[in-house]
């Protein structure tokens, strides 16, 4: 299958990224003079934590060779809804000026160590807090491109409020990380708006609500469903039976078949092979980084990628 083709020539990328897609996803840059109050004075390397690897890659790329950051959960073999801390996770958070956590109950943990440790001057980014959602919210904000957009510049603004003496350094940091996110992933959300948008597919869980909200794809999988299998519980048999149904009608009605491939269960796998045996294309997509060494923006890259792929193979209209 070929990928998208993506265009080389720097004119034409400012331009297309200027004119065709500058409303959809505005990447707000704060003013390179930012200082606080708070500042805590010139420190060679700010320690971060970040409970989940996702939000510690961009941190980390933010950061440069401004900050250490250790991201807690990161294994791919473990559901993060399910994540244990221990007392060398205390002591991270504890002595870290920086800690980035999810919220929306997806590391509750976190939120626990930091109230009973209650640091002084430590500076805290909840991302749930940030983008104004509730504590009952679907939690994957990092598939949503305008909460990673508003993430990235909160993480910006608290690096310079910790060391404002390397504002121009972060600064230059926080731009190329913009650049990046729209070369390699962002901008490819944008061409399968326009190209795909209203298209149905399914998704064995939440986990891609963002995303497809992003690209313009109506998923139709029954809530309750999606909603049983993230938190690990069995879903009624009615949407089970609405689920298969949906996928026995082949790809005349659904599309693409997204799966949380760190939530595996007999269920989904059935779900899977039903999707495979009426040639509904499928893919995975995952709760962390994937390999944990790449960065966030790759992990993305390989997703979406694998997303429009499988659109474009699909004999739409059939």
């Amino acid at each position: 299958m070929q990928k998208p083709v993506y265009l080389v020539a720097a004119a034409v990328i400012v331009i297309v990224v200027v004119s065709a897609f500058a409303g959809i996803y505005a990447l707000t840059r704060p003013d390179s003079t930012t200082t606080s109050t708070s500042s805590t004075g010139p420190t060679d390397v700010i320690q971060v934590v970040a409970a989940e690897n996702f939000w510690g890659s961009l941190v980390s790329q933010l950061g440069g060779s401004h900050v250490n950051v250790t991201s807690i959960v990161s294994d791919p073999n473990t559901d993060p809804h399910e994540y244990e801390s221990n007392a060398a996770d205390a002591r991270l958070i504890t002595n870290s000026q920086l800690v980035i956590v999810n919220g929306a109950g997806y590391d509750t943990w976190a939120l626990d160590i930091l109230s009973a440790e209650n640091t002084p001057n430590q500076m805290v980014l909840n991302v749930q807090e940030l983008i104004h959602q509730s504590v009952t919210a679907n939690p994957h904000f990092w598939y949503s491109p305008y909460y990673v957009n508003d993430t990235v510049a909160a993480m910006y603004k608290d690096l310079v409020a910790i060391d404002p003496a390397y504002t121009s350094y972060f600064h230059q940091q926080y731009a190329n990380l913009n650049a990046s996110l729209w070369l390699s992933y962002m901008g490819v959300e944008a061409q399968i708006k326009q190209k795909f948008a209203g298209t149905p597919v399914a998704s064995t869980e939440g986990i891609f609500v963002y995303l497809a909200n992003a690209t313009g794809l109506d998923v139709i999988s029954p809530p309750g469903f999606m909603e049983a299998v993230a938190e690990g519980n069995d879903p009624s048999a009615q949407d089970v039976a609405t689920m298969e149904t949906l996928m026995m009608d082949g790809n005349s009605t659904v599309h693409v078949l997204v799966y949380n491939e760190q939530t595996v269960t007999p269920l989904t796998q059935e779900i899977k092979a039903l999707a495979a045996q009426y040639q509904i294309p499928t893919i995975g997509v995952t709760e962390t980084v994937q390999p944990p060494g790449t960065t966030f923006q790759a992990w993305m890259q390989g997703e979406v990628d694998s997303l429009y792929n499988a659109l474009n193979a699909t004999p739409l209209g059939q």
